[in-house]
This record gives structure tokens, C-alpha cells and sequence, in this order.
């Protein structure tokens, strides 16, 4: 399944580029499951973020390598691609991307999941769709 979020800023492609680390990565984490960063390298081929998901009466470990990154003149990518998972998903592939337009740029989130069976899959849409729609306000908040 594939999920797509756009989010128009008021900032340069190199300043929300920079504002890719640790700190914004802690500020997207929802309400819900509380998430603990366990590992955060960067956003480069080959970097490895790992945190924990606290569903309150267990914990699932989720850890993403980086597997591509780029840097044009229009934008900047870079690909996370799950290689532990919690156990209600089976794929996990997230393209972050800084797309230059006129004086300012939009974050584009591109998802792809998979669960381990079709219902599943289509039963966390709405909770991923949330998820990430959660972060717009922070977004425009930080990038302004």
C-alpha cells in the first residue's frame, strides 16, 4: 500500500535539508505509541535509525537502514528501508523528499508497507495516514 504527504514550508531546500536530524526526528514522533530513539546515524546511504515502539504492555524494536540519498539543484532524497520491523509489518519502505519550489520547498513523504496479510495492511492505513499527517503543523512550525 502507498501513502503520499505533501507539506508546503516557507524555508530554502538547504535549510530544511539541514533540519533533518535527531531532533526533528524526536519532535515527529506521535502521542501514540510512545517511541524511544535507540540509534540515530543521519539521513546518508548506509546510516541506521533504530528506536522502540512502546505499546504499553510490550515493545517492538524497528530499525531502518538508509539505502539511498541524493542532492540536485531541485531536491534532496533519502530512502529508509526496514530491516527490523515490528511484528505488524512485513515491508517498510519511506522516500523523504525536499523538493525546491520557488522561494520555498515542499516535504514529501512517500510511503510503501506492507502488513503481514492484506487485512492487516489495509486496516493500518488510517493509523499510518495519521501518523504522518500528524507531522504538517511541525513542519510549517520548524520550517517557517
Amino acid at each position: 500500500m502507498k501513502i503520499t504527504i505533501e507539506t508546503p514550508v516557507n524555508a530554502s531546500l538547504h535549510g530544511v535539508m539541514e533540519g533533518f536530524n535527531e531532533s526533528l526526528f524526536k519532535k515527529l514522533s506521535p502521542p501514540f505509541p510512545p517511541v524511544k530513539l535507540l540509534r540515530f546515524d543521519g539521513s546518508k546511504t548506509g546510516d541506521l535509525v533504530s528506536l522502540e515502539l512502546n505499546f504499553i504492555f510490550f515493545k517492538q524494536k524497528w530499525t531502518s537502514r538508509i539505502t539511498e540519498d541524493e542532492l540536485s539543484e531541485a531536491e534532496f532524497y533519502f530512502v529508509d528501508e526496514g530491516i527490523e520491523l515490528p511484528f505488524f509489518l512485513k515491508k517498510w519502505k519511506h522516500k523523504h523528499r525536499i523538493i525546491r519550489q520557488g522561494s520555498g520547498t515542499i516535504i514529501r513523504d512517500e510511503i510503501s508497507y506492507a502488513g503481514p496479510n492484506a487485512l492487516v495492511t489495509f486496516l493500518l492505513y488510517p493509523a499510518l495516514y495519521l501518523q504522518f499527517l500528524y507531522r504538517k503543523p511541525i513542519y510549517k512550525k520548524l520550517f517557517q
